[in-house]
């Protein structure tokens, strides 16, 4: 973990930036008078890039999954939120 003081961290932000995207560093300190007062990190990656992910990990479960199939436990799904019990 980096500590940088505030003037430093302004004139090289975009060097900063860059560490913590790339992970060579995984977090940067920003301290003012030598306390630290804020941190840089990275972004977590976009929503978009991890849809599937659980699909990977589960693998088989999902190869038959149609959304009619998905769709068939509707009306059940619908009697357990309304109390009902078969």
């Amino acid at each position: 973990m980096l500590t940088i003081n505030m003037h430093d961290a302004k004139s090289q932000l975009s060097r900063l930036v860059e560490a913590v995207e790339s992970g060579a560093e995984p977090v940067v300190i920003i301290a003012r008078n030598g306390k630290p007062a804020a941190q840089l990190v990275p972004v977590p990656s976009p929503l978009s890039q991890r849809i599937g992910g659980g699909r990977a990990l589960l693998g088989a479960a999902f190869d038959d999954l149609t959304l009619d199939r998905f769709n068939e436990s509707d009306e059940e799904v619908g009697r357990l939120f309304s109390g009902e019990h078969d």
